[in-house]
């Protein structure tokens, strides 16, 4: 299995990838829009995207993809993030006096951070990307702040272990493909996707009556504006079902009341990781 991420290697992509398939090959790249290509266009089998931290939100950036993507969902994962100190092998806590990560991760490592005031907290462009630099750089007195795949990947050494403030950090994932290949699951009890309603009184309310009527648990509901349509938006909704009948007669009754509908994918619930 050839896998797309966005990201370096080493990444909770990265890690996130290897929990749906064990022995894939990872194509990094550099933007989102890349990854959504490269499986739209073939040149990979699938690709892990973040949808949604349980602390920072929604990857808003993914669900326009998914919308503009002849991709579907097939499969979902919730992967506990845990944050890693990670420098040069040999260096110790006390020589580090830099850390470099992604906002988000330092964000959510505040509380080691103030517990270590002579570590200056630097923004980087990627966790993972952090600690390929200081390794590069072979310097002593950097660390960064990524996953436990990162210091694998790149031979670092992990100098404190799950520094994230809050335990209770996950990152969903889901794993597309071009919806002509998705393996349709016979155990699928979610569904997600995407409609809009016309700009008049009611259209939303009534829409989300359906759901209700139909008996189906809405576990999600996100919007977005429509590029180019100004105070217009798309909204992108997860629910629960119980059967296939009842996701399929939600579906067309949706269609009697939005301008537009697309099942973004239709897959298994995921268990949290400890």
């Amino acid at each position: 299995m050839h896998i797309a991420i966005q990201g370096e290697p080493g990444s909770f992509s990265h890690e996130a990838a290897l929990k749906f398939f064990p022995q894939a090959t990872i194509l990094a790249c550099a933007l989102s829009s890349e990854v959504f290509s490269a499986v739209a266009e073939g040149r990979v089998h699938a690709a892990a995207i973040p949808i949604e931290n349980s602390l920072a939100g929604s990857v808003v950036e993914h669900y326009d993809l998914l919308l503009t993507h002849d991709v579907s969902v097939e499969r979902e994962l919730l992967l506990r993030i845990r944050h890693n100190l990670i420098a040069v092998p040999g260096s110790s806590l006390d020589q580090i006096l830099r850390v470099y990560s992604h906002p988000v991760a330092l964000a959510q490592c505040r509380r080691f951070l103030e517990q270590h005031p002579q570590i200056e907290a630097i923004p980087f462009y990627d966790t993972a990307g952090s600690v390929k630099q200081l390794v590069e750089l072979r310097d002593r007195s950097s660390a960064g702040i990524a996953s436990a795949q990162a210091a694998i990947h790149y031979g670092g050494e992990i100098l404190a272990a799950d520094i994230e403030d809050n335990p209770e950090n996950y990152t969903r994932f889901f794993l597309i493909r071009r919806r002509s290949q998705v393996v349709a699951d016979p155990h699928a009890d979610k569904v997600s996707l995407a409609f809009t309603v016309e700009n008049r009184p009611g259209t939303l309310v009534a829409a989300l009556q359906v759901f209700a009527g139909q008996g189906t648990n809405l576990t999600k509901l996100e919007s977005r504006p429509v590029h180019g349509h100004p105070w217009q938006y798309v909204f992108y909704a997860d629910y629960q079902l119980s059967t296939a009948t009842s996701a399929n007669a939600a579906l067309k009754l949706l269609a009697d009341h939005c301008s537009r509908v697309k099942e973004l994918g239709r897959y298994r619930s995921a268990m949290r990781e400890d």
